[in-house]
């Protein structure tokens, strides 16, 4: 679904993604982890056309879709949630879904005037499908409850299900997990789960959470310092000598070696 050959974004000299690649499988839940600094979200916000990369190349489907607009991309299908949730507040749960599709009937002036019927025709399947995703996301009891005073677990949920509103074929999850509490993240998996193997989404997951990435995500992909530094299952990169140091560092490593050859 998305192969990315020898990503660079430079900012002035520091080069937060330096030689980059991955892939990421059609059908995949794909995880993305590594210590803070690692790069990222910066390869996300680049692939998914928030960034310019300074060199390297990112493939869609075969297509060249390096540089697109996340605008362009969503027309595409691929789009991306952010650690911080952006809602629109002022507006109920309901009408956040229902504003997603592009090239509704009421954005142009003359339909206002002339298209009255086609606009509510249009506006009542659009309010049924965002009931659909909300049961699907069990929050329909939040549907007409203002985006702002919900949670920030079911303002995840409400991004998540922003995707559903549009014909998405991959979404990128930026820390779907922070600040949510564990039964909310729960729900948030299981419905990450769903829409991968009932729906066909495919998902790249960043996230801190190694028990979210253990119960969603093969493969997993570690970066450190902007780079690839290894991809497997879970068990497989937590027991990769790179990975543990890139974690916790060369001293700490030899500490926790020096304790356990100690008993």
């Amino acid at each position: 679904m998305i192969v990315v050959e020898d990503l660079h974004k430079h900012f002035g000299g520091f080069h937060a993604v330096d030689g980059a690649s991955i892939t990421i499988a059609e059908g995949s839940i794909t995880g993305l982890i590594g210590p803070n600094g690692a790069g990222k979200t910066t390869l996300f916000n680049v692939i998914a056309g928030r960034l310019k990369p300074t060199s390297g190349r990112v493939f869609m489907a075969g297509e060249d879709i390096t540089g697109l607009t996340p605008h362009e991309l969503f027309h595409k299908g691929l789009l991306r949630t952010f650690q911080i949730a952006h809602e629109f507040g002022s507006m109920t749960v309901r009408e956040n879904l229902m504003m997603v599709p592009s090239g509704q009937a009421g954005e142009t002036l003359w339909n206002t005037w002339f298209g009255r019927g086609r606009i509510s025709a249009e506006e009542r399947r659009l309010r049924e499908k965002a009931d659909e995703v909300l049961d699907f996301l069990t929050i329909s009891h939040l549907a007409d409850q203002k985006a702002a005073n919900i949670s920030g677990g079911q303002k995840k949920l409400l991004e998540l299900g922003r995707t559903m509103m549009v014909d998405a074929r991959i979404v990128f999850l930026d820390e779907v997990g922070a600040g949510v509490n564990r039964t909310l993240l729960n729900t948030i998996g299981d419905a990450i789960v769903r829409l991968n193997k009932e729906r066909g989404y495919t998902f790249c997951v960043i996230e801190h959470d190694m028990d979210f990435i253990a119960r969603l995500c093969d493969p997993v992909i570690v970066m450190a310092e902007g780079k690839v530094l290894a991809e497997g299952t879970v068990e497989q990169v937590k027991n990769d000598e790179r990975v543990i140091e890139a974690y916790l560092g060369t001293g700490l490593k030899n500490k926790v070696k020096e304790e356990h050859a100690h008993g």
